[in-house]
């Protein structure tokens, strides 16, 4: 990847979003390895001083991209559960299947989300609105009685390992179909036979 000072990128008054975009750029192409405050400031145009201004530090750069990759995963689930038929199930079967074309599409930025952690509860924020389309989604198929978090993580991870065994190619060439696995999810809730 080449990184020149391309003053076009660089829009006045948003150059918080303009510097975000540039890790994004580097994390696609290069990984989260190559990121750098430095080289986020030479995509964006910029002087190397700019991204410290903004973020501080590389683990502020960081969790600044995250939370916009956390937002663009949310809206993947959001605009899939929308398309899907107007049931639970199909509600379920669309986060699911948004889920799984925001790994697919931003295979950078879904590792990337779920690799980062901090303690403080401030910064979990966004992680928390992608989990509460999951609970609420799940929330038709908890029997009474019982944990919600139990189908909340039997579904989260069914479709959270289908993506990383895909991603990191243990699928084989040819995986299965999304609907062959979320199949799987018709007995989420249910009592054992």
């Amino acid at each position: 990847m080449e990184l020149t000072k391309d003053k076009s990128r660089h829009h006045h008054g948003n150059l918080h979003a303009a510097l975000v975009e540039a890790g994004i750029d580097i994390l696609r192409s290069s990984g989260l390895d190559a990121l750098s405050l430095r080289k986020c400031a030479a995509l964006a145009g910029v002087s190397h001083a700019a991204p410290a201004h903004h973020f501080g530090n590389l683990e502020g750069l960081k969790w600044a991209i995250a939370e916009e990759a956390f937002a663009r995963f949310s809206e993947f689930m959001r605009t899939h559960a929308a398309a899907a038929d107007d049931t639970a199930h199909g509600r379920l079967l669309g986060i699911c299947r948004g889920y799984l074309a925001f790994a697919r599409a931003e295979p950078a930025l879904y590792e990337m989300i779920f690799c980062l952690q901090r303690k403080d509860p401030e910064s979990k924020r966004d992680a928390s609105t992608s989990y509460s389309i999951l609970r609420d989604t799940c929330a038709p198929f908890v029997p009474p009685g019982t944990d919600p978090v139990i189908i909340e993580t039997q579904v989260w991870s069914l479709v959270h390992g289908f993506a990383l065994l895909e991603l990191h190619g243990r699928l084989g060439d040819t995986p299965p179909p999304d609907d062959a696995i979320l199949a799987l999810l018709r007995h989420i809730g249910q009592e054992p036979a």
